[in-house]
């Protein structure tokens, strides 16, 4: 199997990783749980708003090799428990990078 790359975002929150097409959503959550110590039965994974099963492997949730490449990961969506309930799912834009300098932009020599 191949690997697939994902980029998990929750608000400005963004988790870069790979796994395998065959590893199951629930190992997805095992993983953030590492990172940001919630068990997974306090995470809810998405797919282009599409909750994502536990039980379904990457691969039939729709990330393939194809289409979770390193230099063009997927998104996935994550939301969190709060108390008794699930926040909604919320990711919040990039921030623009400031303008590259015109020497650099057209790769001039300014001395």
């Amino acid at each position: 199997m191949e690997n697939v790359f994902l980029m998990i975002r929750r608000h400005k929150t963004a988790i870069f990783t790979d796994a395998e097409e065959s590893s199951a959503v629930l190992e997805l959550k095992r993983i953030v749980e590492g990172i940001l110590k919630r068990p997974p039965d306090e995470q809810r994974l998405y797919k282009d708003d599409q909750l994502l099963d536990d039980g379904k492997t990457l691969g039939e949730c729709g990330f393939t090799s194809q289409t979770a490449r390193p230099l063009a990961p997927a998104t996935v969506g994550l939301a969190l428990r709060a108390d008794d309930t699930f926040e909604a799912l919320c990711i919040e834009p990039f921030s623009m990078p400031p303008a590259l300098p015109y020497g650099l932009l057209y790769g001039f020599r300014l001395a």
